[in-house]
């Protein structure tokens, strides 16, 4: 199968940067009523997007709380979009956190694609200058998930779109 081309541009979102606080909302996020702009700025960024990609790192056999937060924050936004994992740590390449992320964001009717990048031992890969350093399993598999997402992101289209009256 032929690769997949999008053309919608990809944002690079770092979690730190968008400096939420541990959960400071006065109501369930399934209100939409965000008292905080960090909440509201953090709603308007997830609702732009078609779709996403989270990077974890595997801790204690799960996925950080700065993730968990981040999702936890928000509700209807996630709603019918598609997510790609990646994951890292030790011998289990973080695929302990893949499991059990998935749990959480079909919750929200959010859809994991199954293709994903595991990444073991990662430290092996990283290089002080350049960042991480891919090998070639890791350049396919990435490929392989962000072609499986933009199908996917097309198919689960029409259940964003509010229907017209």
């Amino acid at each position: 199968m032929s690769p997949v081309r999008y053309s919608s541009p990809i944002e690079l979102v770092h979690l730190a940067e968008a400096n939420l606080p541990f959960m400071n909302e006065p109501h369930h996020p399934r209100l939409g009523k965000y008292t905080h702009q960090h909440t509201r700025d953090w709603s308007a960024k997830v609702a732009e997007a078609d779709a996403f990609v989270f990077a974890m790192p595997e801790y204690n056999f799960g996925y950080n709380a700065e993730l968990k937060n981040a999702i936890d924050y928000l509700h209807r936004e996630w709603q019918y979009k598609p997510v790609g994992l990646v994951s890292y740590g030790g011998v289990s390449a973080g695929t302990r956190a893949a499991q059990m992320i998935k749990q959480v964001v079909t919750t929200l009717k959010m859809t994991p694609v199954f293709e994903s990048v595991a990444i073991p031992f990662v430290h092996q890969f990283l290089d002080e200058e350049a960042g991480l350093v891919p090998n070639d399993v890791m350049t396919s598999s990435a490929t392989a998930m962000l072609d499986e997402l933009v199908r996917v992101t097309e198919a689960l289209r029409p259940l964003r779109t509010p229907a017209a009256s």
